[in-house]
């Protein structure tokens, strides 16, 4: 069984989309279509932007979406998944690929998504950090432990086996960070990003594509869609709707997400979309499972 994967922000780089632009006439129509519906020119910033203005979130988001939507139906009929699931962002790409929600709709509710996330940073800044090499229960004790006396900070990603990504007020991160070393964590590392993303702090957010959500009309997907809050399949369109409202404040459950994908049969991994994060991790998740990870980029 085949499952299609689909990266989330941070994969970004300038340049992205120029090959499936310049290659194929219906990539382009999506991007110049991208264009219209935004109000603005993203791929010009997508193609021969700087680095600085694509890591914008209102930016980043649709960027990535747009990427990985256009590479999954540039596919053609060699996109025939079994399954999909998204990191974070990435979710929302699935859903389009698999039929859930129109590719206008989808980017209409990324572009949202964005907007209200960059408010909600703007309003109570905060960060994240990359924990590796510790237990999960150890991270969850020691944010539960700081968030007394600093502030919110909460495991946020959980993307393979001893790489946590944590989340917060920063005085709360930063406190977590050095406890985390003393537990033993290999590298407690801050991230260079916009804020708290999938924290309490992203619950304004949340309300606001929740207004956006109910608003938008979707399908049932193709295949089962995997998301990210319970890391559990599904094609009902109410789950669906419900659980990537949660996700801007729940953690991404990416490690049990590729586990229940590999104990459904899951036997090959394509990542659609810019850069190989996702190939990376699945192949950490799926260590001695009898499984393959490539890029759709290879195909096209």
């Amino acid at each position: 069984m085949k499952a299609f994967v689909f990266p989330g922000q941070g994969a970004q780089f300038v340049g992205m989309g120029r090959d499936l632009y310049e290659k194929h006439p219906l990539a382009k129509a999506y991007f110049d279509k991208a264009d219209e519906i935004l109000g603005f020119s993203i791929t010009q910033t997508m193609f021969e932007g700087t680095d600085e203005a694509l890591k914008q979130t209102r930016v980043t988001q649709p960027a990535v979406f747009l990427h990985s939507v256009i590479t999954a139906l540039s596919l053609g009929d060699a996109f025939q998944p079994d399954m999909v699931a998204g990191h974070s962002l990435g979710e929302f790409s699935a859903l389009v690929a698999a039929g859930a929600l129109s590719f206008e709709e989808g980017l209409t509710l990324v572009s949202r998504r964005a907007e209200a996330m960059q408010k909600a940073c703007e309003a109570a800044p905060g960060t994240m950090a990359a924990i590796i090499a510790l237990a999960d229960d150890t991270v969850k004790q020691v944010c539960s432990e700081v968030s007394k006396d600093h502030g919110v900070c909460v495991p946020a990603n959980f993307n393979c086996p001893g790489q946590i990504v944590i989340s917060g007020e920063v005085a709360a991160v930063e406190a977590a960070c050095e406890k985390l070393k003393e537990a033993g964590a290999k590298r407690a590392l801050m991230l260079s990003v916009g804020g708290a993303f999938h924290s309490p702090l992203m619950e304004p957010a949340k309300v606001e594509l929740e207004a956006a959500i109910n608003a938008a009309t979707f399908s049932t997907p193709r295949c089962p869609v995997y998301q990210n809050v319970s890391g559990q399949a599904t094609t009902d369109t109410a789950i669906i709707k419900e659980n990537i409202a949660r996700q801007l404040t729940a953690p991404v459950l990416w490690t049990t997400e590729v586990q229940n994908m590999i104990a459904a049969g899951a036997k090959t991994f394509v990542e659609c979309g810019p850069g190989k994060v996702l190939q990376g991790l699945i192949a950490k998740i799926g260590k001695g499972a009898d499984v393959s990870v490539c890029s759709a980029a290879e195909a096209l």
